[in-house]
């Protein structure tokens, strides 16, 4: 029933950025959390970055932390990663996820519903 869709994907230059957006076409109950996955070709999915709404806290993967900001607004149900100095390594498709149920919400095991996935390709 609650659908997340991605957007702002696309092919960009090493030191490029890129902002992703997600909107969520409903969350009730509110969502606790949502965050950023991505998955590169061959390799698991792993976490990148997500806010808990209340109280409010940022987590973010090391490697990005200073380059990605992840931003959000709860009551229009929508997040999005602002990712600067974009590097090859950062290739991947990258997945919004929303969560509902307390727990630890930067591992994948607490989101329950997923969007679809945007492309990103950082050309070297």
């Amino acid at each position: 029933q609650i659908h997340l869709v991605e957007s702002g994907g696309g092919l960009v230059p090493t030191g490029g950025s890129l902002k992703l957006s997600c909107e969520v076409s409903e969350a009730r109950p509110r969502t606790l959390a949502m965050g950023w996955f991505r998955q590169a070709p061959g390799k698991d999915r792993e976490f990148v970055a997500a806010i808990r709404w209340n109280p409010r806290e940022l987590r973010y993967k090391d490697d990005v932390r200073g380059r990605f900001t992840v931003s959000g607004d709860s009551l229009q149900n929508t997040v999005a990663l602002e990712m600067n100095s974009l590097q090859p390594e950062d290739t991947a498709v990258y997945y919004c996820a929303a969560g509902f149920v307390p727990g630890v919400w930067d591992t994948e095991r607490f989101y329950t519903f997923w969007g679809q996935g945007t492309q990103v390709t950082v050309s070297t």
